[in-house]
């Protein structure tokens, strides 16, 4: 029996094959980590029950059953051994599949040592972060939030691609964000990018890099997104969005681990989580043939569906106030409170845009209200606006146009006033550090 006081983390490998066992325990020896062997699930249960292991390595066919009855016996018991999967080489079903009930990751034979290292290392950083605090920047008591809280801290613990969905403004980044927090990239860079926002002639030099010479305007190498991710994290924003040439290329790196900058004659290994979302119904776009079916099944591994404000029952007036207090401190003026007019105006609306029009509408109530008190007559939404929206994308902008909206205004009241502040705070009817600190976040000049 192993011992259990040896200061060293400690790692099962399971392996039917004497040599692959000697070749893995050698490597994990080298990297620090005592290793434990067996060559069977039965003996792989009872090692697993009896110690604290801080990974577990199992190749997929073994004599009494395979690596994915492990997995399973390790989720169905709770454990919190990250468990990795051995699979064969260009096997990506039975990889997804590992994933899908809990494995941490999977390594594909002939095992790369580099490949071993990278994943080795990966699961040390695991134990590390298990047992922090959740982040209380996804507010709400709601079950639909304890429900997303719950899913973010078991997602965390893999390596699997994980696909966001939700309406717009429901707070996706920051639910990949958390995912990246909580997981054992912590450490490792965390990189957001919009896929609707790169023009399709740049995607392919903004993804993977360019060499300098390979096109005009390319004066010097540059880093590409994936380069810049690398042993972290890529968040693919608004994925549906990518032209399929792109998504063809972008399927081939994920499931190589490499990639080729333009202009360059070599690939470079890249080692990055890949956390994706659309607020576009993907499958739908799938059916439709506007996205191709064997990346959606790459990057949907494991879907979390973040919920509209509407469905958070209780959570409305929790955010509104932590809004407004955060406003307020910006602002440095007192935090204002809602008034029974203005809680009941907010009760009755669908919120369409979700938290993110919440947050547009209480930046210009708190603008408006006088002694502190937002009544209904502060709070501007959309008139007549009874029912759920059914088009998702129709008001998908909503925030951004009440900005423009908002813009116009004080730009209208500064060229009334001949940019004399303090007069254009008073037409507007707000005060004048109000005033100062809406042109500041609206970027006017």
């Amino acid at each position: 029996m192993p011992s259990t006081t040896s200061t060293k983390p400690t790692a099962l490998v399971v392996d039917d094959e004497p040599d692959i066992c000697e070749l893995l325990a050698i490597t994990l020896e080298r990297m620090g980590i005592r290793a434990d062997t067996c060559g069977d699930v039965r003996t792989a249960r009872e090692k697993l029950a009896k110690e604290n292991y801080q990974l577990c390595l199992t190749d997929m066919r073994l004599p009494d059953g395979d690596g994915l009855d492990l997995v399973e016996w390790i989720q169905a018991r709770g454990l919190r051994t990250p468990v990795a999967v051995i699979t064969a080489h260009g096997n990506v079903e039975t990889a997804v599949r590992a994933l899908k009930l809990g494995a941490f990751d999977f390594i594909s034979k002939p095992v790369d040592l580099q490949d071993l290292r990278k994943l080795v290392d990966n699961a040390m950083r695991l134990a590390a972060a298990q047992g922090q605090e959740g982040d209380t920047r996804l507010l709400g008591e709601s079950a639909a939030m304890q429900d997303v809280r719950r899913m973010i801290a078991k997602v965390a613990r893999s390596q699997a691609p994980v696909h966001i969905s939700g309406e717009s403004g429901t707070g996706k980044e920051l639910v990949a964000r958390m995912i990246h927090e909580q997981g054992s990239r912590q450490d490792r860079p965390f990189v957001p990018v919009n896929c609707g926002a790169i023009p399709a002639e740049l995607m392919e030099s903004e993804f993977f890099g360019h060499r300098k010479g390979s096109f005009t305007g390319a004066v010097s190498d540059k880093q590409g997104l994936f380069q810049a991710a690398d042993g972290g994290t890529l968040f693919l924003d608004e994925i549906a969005d990518l032209p399929l040439p792109m998504q063809v290329k972008l399927l081939r790196v994920i499931q190589e681990k490499n990639l080729r900058p333009v202009g360059a004659t070599t690939e470079i290994p890249v080692d990055v989580r890949i956390l994706s979302a659309t607020h576009k119904p993907l499958a739908k776009l799938v059916e439709a043939g506007q996205f191709r079916e064997d990346l959606y099944y790459r990057v949907n591994v494991i879907e979390l569906r973040v919920p509209p404000l509407r469905d958070r029952d209780g959570d409305l007036f929790l955010l509104s106030e932590h809004i407004l207090a955060r406003l307020a401190a910006d602002m440095q003026i007192s935090t204002p409170t809602l008034g029974k007019d203005a809680r009941a105006k907010l009760k009755a609306y669908p919120f369409p845009g979700n938290v993110r029009e919440l947050e547009n509408i209480l930046e210009r109530a708190i603008t408006l209200c006088e002694n502190s008190n937002i009544t209904a007559n502060d709070i501007h939404i959309k008139e007549g606006h009874t029912s759920i929206s059914t088009s998702v994308t129709a008001t998908s902008d909503l925030g951004d146009q009440l900005e423009n909206i908002e813009r116009d205004a004080i730009i209208k009241a500064l060229q009334d006033a001949r940019y004399n502040k303090t007069a254009a705070a008073r037409q507007l009817g707000m005060t004048l550090r109000a005033l100062r600190y809406r042109i500041q976040k609206l970027n006017i000049e």
